[in-house]
């Protein structure tokens, strides 16, 4: 496969990793009887990501994060001629992703991009009040955690077709155990219509 065919790929999917996931925690999740709350945003991580490893996972490999591309290559999984190429069209995806939404949010009168745009915190930032280095170790086990279901889903001796299932999945496992709240705690007025 061309490098460009697998760039274009990569570009699409993180694109709709990140309006469909943080799509649906800016616009969907909050409104108070019809929102989708935290399981919904899990989901919708999760259910993205399936079906774009069945759409361009055989274009690509269906990275669309950098610390997949990463992990893939720490793996000897991918080839370090791929890496920062697949990084900056991530990036680049992810950017135009979250852009559209904020023109999508900032069509309502009561957004503001200062109230946390759906986004996680810590310290006063959390509801929970979880400190940095929580977090922090929360990342590192949640991603080590999803790539080894990626390396051991894809590996030659796992059932074949099966992978997009069980990596969807994780990505929605991972949301479940690493959403601790939908907005900051600052977040009243946000576009996901929290009301705490």
């Amino acid at each position: 496969m061309k490098l460009s065919n697998k760039l274009a790929a990569e570009f699409i999917g993180t694109f709709l990793l990140v309006f469909g996931g943080c799509g649906s925690a800016v616009l969907a999740a909050g409104f108070p009887k019809l929102g989708i709350g935290f399981i919904g945003v899990a989901f919708a991580f999760g259910l993205t990501l399936l079906t774009m490893a069945y759409a361009i996972g055989h274009i690509s490999g269906c990275h669309i994060n950098p610390a997949v591309s990463i992990g893939l290559w720490a793996g000897k999984r991918s080839p370090a001629s791929e890496l920062l190429p697949y990084i900056i069209v991530q990036v680049a995806g992810a950017i135009l992703a979250s852009s559209i939404l904020y023109l999508i949010g900032s069509g309502i009168p009561t957004f503001h991009l200062s109230s946390g745009f759906a986004t996680n915190g810590y310290g006063e930032h959390s509801p929970g009040g979880y400190s940095l280095f929580s977090c922090f170790v929360t990342e590192v086990v949640l991603t080590f955690m999803f790539l080894m279901i990626i390396m051991g889903s894809t590996h030659g001796n796992a059932p074949k077709g099966f992978a997009p299932i069980a990596i969807g999945l994780g990505l929605t496992l991972i949301h479940l155990i690493g959403i601790e709240e939908l907005c900051s705690k600052s977040s009243r007025n946000s576009p996901c219509g929290a009301t705490w």
